[in-house]
């Protein structure tokens, strides 16, 4: 045992470089616009003119109502215009019959007003009857109730021959999904934390809160990107301890539905002097997250290894390769560590101080694959 070499293992040292930083939550895709198709005036429900679930385009009809009661108040309505027309008719020439009569004290100053006032009300009359036709008019028109925008349709809320009222009248609904809306809610901590890192220059935003985003689905698969930050409340829920921010995406190929669960990255946050370790080399120990660290010999004692508990915040991408995804490490480590990264099941199995020979990753990649090589 004790003419065994070192056990051979891949480290890396670590050092401060410049990490970009992802920030996840959950979220849930919102249409950027969702609208209540709604009637405007009362009636029966004669036909459903589009297909449910399907694209319809802004002013498209969508529904009939039974135009006919509509139909006779503009009937009456346009027998109250003429009426009124010839009441005023008639009043004008009465006026200007008693006009030069006045000035000869044919007739008496009181004839005279009240042909004048009457001329009045045929005025006031008429406006009052044209005011009614054209409301009645209006209604008759809002019996075909069309699309107020483009959108996908949702299933139609009343069949044909239901009775539609003024206090229920919800016929569907219509969902713009190009652009998406995604709404989430960091939490009070969260933000906190981001903050304090700020503050400590530790983390470095992007000016303006100008991130762009990412959408992944919970599988981490990407389903939409190049999308953008375009709300962010000043208030905390004090009922879910949250902060409701809201990025809007592209969704041309409407891939995303409203209504489905996410996960929403935030990228274009830096922190300048972060110290990271691929993630292959975090374990979990009994008391959270560790890793093996190379133990350098003193006073003539080998190099050997020790599990360090570490606490991580973020994890990044730092270019290609089986290394490439790190944790970002808050504390337990300092630059100059050497982390090892292989054979740490073997390790584990080992007390600490076991002799190891660290070598770079590259010489311990080469050495694991030249055995098969040589097969």
């Amino acid at each position: 045992m004790g003419n065994m070499p070192p056990l051979q293992v891949g480290a890396v040292t670590v050092q401060p470089q410049r990490v970009p930083v992802s920030f996840e939550y959950t979220g849930q895709t919102v249409g950027s616009r969702e609208v209540e198709v709604r009637a405007r005036v009362g009636g029966i429900l004669e036909k459903r003119l589009y297909t449910e679930g399907a694209f319809v385009k802004a002013g498209q009809t969508l529904f009939e109502l039974d135009p006919k009661p509509l139909q006779a108040q503009v009937a009456a309505a346009e027998a109250d215009v003429a009426t009124s027309e010839a009441r005023l008719a008639q009043a004008s020439r009465e006026a200007a019959r008693l006009k030069p009569l006045i000035a000869d004290k044919a007739v008496s100053q009181q004839d005279y007003d009240n042909a004048v006032s009457n001329e009045q009300i045929a005025v006031a009359t008429l406006k009052s009857s044209k005011a009614r036709l054209q409301q009645v008019q209006l209604d008759l028109g809002y019996t075909k109730v069309t699309a107020p925008v483009s959108g996908w349709s949702g299933r139609g809320l009343k069949s044909e021959g239901s009775l539609v009222t003024t206090t229920d009248s919800l016929l569907t609904t219509l969902v713009q999904l190009n652009p998406l809306y995604v709404s989430f809610g960091p939490s009070e901590n969260e933000q906190n934390a981001i903050n304090a890192d700020v503050a400590a220059n530790q983390l470095e935003l992007p000016k303006g809160g100008a991130y762009s985003v990412e959408i992944r689905g919970i599988d981490g698969k990407v389903l939409a990107q190049g999308g953008r930050l375009n709300f962010a409340d000043s208030r905390v829920s004090n009922q879910t301890g949250t902060v409701e921010m809201r990025a809007e995406v592209p969704n041309a190929d409407n891939k995303l539905k409203a209504g489905q669960f996410v996960r929403v990255a935030l990228q274009g946050a830096v922190r300048p002097a972060a110290l990271v370790v691929p993630q292959g080399a975090v374990l979990e120990g009994p008391q959270g997250k560790m890793v093996m660290v190379v133990v350098p010999g003193k006073d003539g004692a080998p190099t050997s290894f020790a599990p360090r508990p570490i606490e991580v915040g973020e994890w990044s991408v730092l270019g290609k390769g089986p290394l490439a995804r790190v944790w970002v490490v808050k504390k337990g480590l300092v630059a100059g560590d050497q982390v090892i990264i292989d054979n740490l099941t073997k390790l584990t199995r080992m007390p600490p101080g076991v002799p190891v020979a660290p070598v770079s990753p590259e010489a311990s990649a080469a050495a694991q694959s030249a055995p098969a090589a040589a097969h």
